[in-house]
């Protein structure tokens, strides 16, 4: 039976530091996160848990959903040295590999992740602020929310999704493989060229998505090579005799808060829907890679995809038929598992999307990044009489992705918005109310001292000199406001916090 979609997104930004003879982006994340945590101290109203440090305790990114990973996996690497900051607003901002990032905390819905990934991209905006005021002069760091550097590397952005257990994870990797590979459609950031190894770069001038290329597995554990379309991480961040979290790692980072709402909103109602045995027809890709590449660099959106039963069908009559079903399903009540009236408007969207991407997807130029990444290039090059593969549209393609403000291309082209400005800065220091976020924020909040360290699922409290009790707190829909607000509020102490939460 599905459970509450509880979800979140993950993001590495792309950071350079201009100024300097040799890039070192290790040392340039750290201190770029560092400068955040070090600026802010929990008083004020963009807090942070400074003396906090992340709890790695419970990381356990080996284990494999198959069971046994096969012989040559390569599970991502815990690196519990890096900087680490734990923010009030429920989210992780740290140092991953060579790149910062930011981990929205568990939301509700859709639009909650909206918010906080918006709330993300501020945080990283402060947090350029205050390293380069510290930087010599003619040194910048600058960080773009995008997936490639044209150069043969990606990075990601990861989506999470809450699942039961019992639901056999073959159901999940067959349908949840089929929307992955179509709901680039509306989910693709937009990329110039081709990355895929051996194959001519200039081949593609302009495809949907900065991802489909580097993807060479079904199914895997790995994060950096020999990247799958279905991860198979393990690590519920919850108890794992109930829950399963679905780690995906396909997905474009995106400047449109549409299509952030679009990407989550859809596949929260598919893993729902799979979860609830609600699909009677499958969509199985003669070859799923084959496929995921075909549909980024297919600007038409008509190219016919192979199934093993020998049909074929295009990724826009697939996303239409999820859509018919996803309707039926959410009038039958599904909508109480995938965000309650926000599962109802991802619907309206979802075909309203459909129906112009159909028609004509020019006309989502304000809506899907890469219609409004296209377009712009095109008229730059249309204006200088250049290729999309000159310098200059090289340039203008990573600058749609800038963050920063007054430099920002997407809010010059009045990219439509999901959530307003308000929503978005409350979201900086501030946790949703809904989730177990809230229980960690507020906690943060009230007694940074207190706190040793914490992670997604436990709290590890510093009760005097000699004694620590760790909270855990293993059920991400327990802990929200209406949950926890009364012990929070009537505790002076961590002690008497603990002592009622043990009698509640």
């Amino acid at each position: 039976m599905a459970i509450s979609k509880i979800c979140g997104i993950e993001t590495e930004y792309a950071i350079i530091q201009h100024g300097v003879l040799e890039q070192n982006p290790v040392y340039a994340s750290s201190i770029l996160v560092n400068s955040y945590a070090q600026h802010h101290k929990i008083a004020d109203d963009t807090g942070v848990a400074a003396s906090v440090h992340w709890d790695f305790q419970d990381e356990t990114p080996g284990n494999d959903a198959r069971g046994v990973a096969p012989i040559g996996s390569m599970p991502p690497i815990v690196e519990s040295h890096l900087v680490n900051a734990v923010l009030t607003n429920g989210a992780r901002f740290y140092v991953d590999h060579a790149h910062p990032e930011l981990s929205t905390p568990e939301c509700a819905n859709a639009l909650e992740v909206t918010r906080y990934d918006k709330s993300g991209e501020i945080i990283l905006r402060k947090a350029m602020d205050y390293v380069n005021a510290t930087l010599p002069d003619g040194e910048e760091i600058v960080v773009y929310k995008d997936n490639s550097d044209g150069k043969g590397n990606s990075y990601g952005c990861h989506e999470n999704y809450l699942m039961d257990r019992a639901t056999p994870f073959g159901e999940i990797v067959s349908y949840a493989t089929a929307h992955f590979v179509t709901r680039q459609i509306y989910t693709g950031s937009g990329k110039i060229g081709c990355e895929i190894p051996g194959v001519d770069p200039e081949a593609t001038p302009y495809q949907l998505t900065q991802r489909a290329d580097f993807f060479e597995e079904e199914v895997g554990l790995e994060t950096t090579l020999k990247r799958p379309i279905i991860n198979t991480r393990d690590e519920p961040h919850a108890d794992a005799t109930k829950y399963r979290r679905l780690h995906v790692i396909c997905g474009d980072a995106n400047m449109s808060e549409t299509a952030t709402f679009l990407k989550i909103g859809s596949t929260a109602l598919i893993l729902a829907m799979v979860e609830d045995d609600y699909f009677s027809k499958r969509w199985l890709f003669d070859n799923p890679i084959a496929a995921m590449r075909q549909v980024s660099h297919d600007l038409s959106l008509k190219v016919p995809l192979k199934l093993k039963d020998g049909s074929s069908i295009t990724a826009l009559e697939i996303q239409w038929e999820m859509l018919n079903k996803a309707k039926q399903y959410t009038e039958n009540g599904g909508d109480e598992f995938t965000g309650g009236p926000v599962a109802h408007t991802v619907i309206a969207l979802w075909e309203r999307v459909l129906s112009g991407l159909e028609s004509d997807p020019n006309s989502l130029h304000r809506e899907i990044d890469w219609v409004a990444k296209k377009l712009l290039l095109e008229k730059y090059a249309e204006r200088k009489n250049i290729s999309f593969f000159d310098n200059r549209i090289r340039s203008l393609a990573v600058q749609y992705h800038d963050i920063r403000e007054g430099k920002s291309i997407v809010d010059k082209l009045g990219l439509k918005k999901i959530v307003t400005t308000e929503e978005s800065q409350s979201g900086v220091a501030t946790p949703p109310t809904s989730t177990r976020a809230y229980f960690r924020g507020m906690c943060l909040q009230k007694w940074p001292e207190s706190i040793i360290s914490a992670n997604w699922d436990s709290i590890l409290f510093k009760l005097d000199d000699s004694n620590v009790k760790r909270i855990p707190i293993l059920e991400p829909m327990y802990g929200s406001a209406s949950d926890i607000d009364n012990l929070i509020n009537n505790a002076e102490t961590p002690i008497e916090l603990i002592a009622a939460l043990e009698l509640d």
